[in-house]
């Protein structure tokens, strides 16, 4: 069983140009995701999935593995993550039995620690296809409301009146890593399901970054887990 650490890092990003290869305080963003797999010590490969030449060279100036361009058929705004992930499984033979885990580029705050744990729950519960990152909301979504042509309505209106402590803790996508059998990726097997299991990271560890403002916040986050 190989176990493989793929990072897709396509060209072509608009509301952050180079989004990928951007310098995040003193080194390209790329480079911490590449570093995180490789601080790890379990993965027999560190593969970058790229469309982008820049991008290929500066995964290789990291540290890792560039074995084939991604198709721009994959490489387009609405691609989304899994047939990336199965293309690069297929382009490198990986068996169904091979463990792959896709971390994301953007994912400077992620520790290692956690990209652990995920494969050693995985391993631990051999019934389950993958294990990810995610998060607690902020605040509850119990509580949220819509505005529509200034009209509001409560989307749980059962708990308008609710305490928030009283109410379930809610969880969402951490964008920052994905275990999975490699045999689920091929098949492109939804990852939010019962088949899965989540890996909770502290609300510190994860930074949605799509605007620039998004990156100002990564940056100041990043500065203070790195200044205590």
């Amino acid at each position: 069983m190989k176990k493989i650490a793929i990072i897709p890092a396509r060209g072509g990003s608009k509301r952050i140009p180079k989004k990928n290869i951007r310098l995040f305080c003193d080194q390209p963003i790329l480079a911490y995701s590449i570093q995180n797999a490789l601080a790890c010590k379990v993965f027999d490969s560190v593969i970058v999935s790229t469309d982008d030449e820049e991008i290929a060279q500066t995964a290789r100036d990291y540290g890792a593995q560039t074995p084939f361009m991604r198709p721009a058929l994959l490489a387009s705004d609405t691609t989304p993550t899994l047939p990336v992930i199965a293309h690069a499984l297929q382009e490198i033979n990986a068996s169904n039995d091979d463990l792959a885990c896709c971390i994301y580029p953007t994912a400077p705050l992620l520790e290692t620690e956690y990209i652990i744990l995920g494969l050693q729950k995985l391993l631990g519960n051999p019934e389950k296809l993958y294990a990810f990152s995610c998060v607690c909301f902020d605040f509850t979504p119990w509580r949220g409301f819509l505005i529509d042509n200034e009209n509001i309505s409560m989307l749980f209106p059962e708990h308008s009146s609710t305490r928030s402590q009283d109410l379930a803790e809610v969880y969402h996508d951490a964008g920052a890593f994905y275990w999975g059998k490699a045999g689920a990726f091929l098949e492109q097997k939804s990852i939010f399901a019962s088949h899965s299991l989540g890996i909770v990271l502290p609300r510190m560890s994860v930074q949605d970054i799509d605007t620039p403002d998004d990156w100002e916040i990564a940056e100041i986050k990043y500065k203070l887990k790195h200044t205590r």
